[in-house]
């Protein structure tokens, strides 16, 4: 009677090997079922982020072709006026057609005609549009491919960053791989 006594104490205090394994197979099950949720997540919020910043982006583009005699980013209105002076800042200098010109002409102060002036100086009325050209989140580059025709408009396997359709406005990352859902392009979002 005595000892029956003694090992239900000792018995009481501590877990049986097989419920110390029913514990560690279940928190396997548990750790199984949500690491691939945390994984997924990581992918979700990079094409959430590249939807925004191309919205951002387009938003900004939009506003640009309306306030500039409906000529997009990296070009120049035609037959405008001598350039006023751009007293104070630094003028762009970036060319037609070119990633800087779209830069420049997103990021700082603008005339009617589309040339930039880093300062808010006479005749410089329009813009900013943007601080910066956001990074595109799935390369982590923010440059952008400036594109005259639309046949030279597909984005290419080992180009990063955004591509802009000078002559439609189309802006679209410049990439080839697939969105999350395995069908969709990710340069179509």
């Amino acid at each position: 009677m005595m000892m029956t006594s003694t090992l239900r104490r000792t018995a009481a205090k501590g877990f049986t090997l097989i419920e110390l394994l029913i514990v560690v197979i279940i928190i396997a099950i548990l750790a199984a079922i949500a690491i691939p949720q945390f994984s997924n997540s990581s992918g979700d919020a990079q094409e959430s982020a590249s939807i925004a910043n191309l919205a951002t982006m387009r938003s900004a583009i939009e506003l640009y072709r309306v306030q500039h005699n409906n000529t997009y980013p990296s070009t120049f209105v035609a037959g405008a006026p001598a350039a006023p002076a751009c007293t104070g800042g630094t003028a762009g200098t970036g060319a037609v057609n070119t990633a800087a010109a779209f830069t420049e002409q997103l990021t700082m102060f603008s005339d009617a005609a589309g040339r930039t002036c880093s300062v808010n100086a006479t005749g410089y009325i329009y813009g900013p549009y943007l601080r910066a050209i956001p990074v595109e989140p799935i390369t982590n580059v923010a440059t952008v491919t400036v594109v005259t025709a639309t046949g030279d408009n597909a984005p290419g396997a080992a180009t990063t960053g955004w591509r802009f359709l000078n002559t439609t406005g189309a802006l679209q990352i410049n990439t080839t791989r697939l969105a999350r859902d395995g069908v969709t392009a990710m340069s179509t979002k």
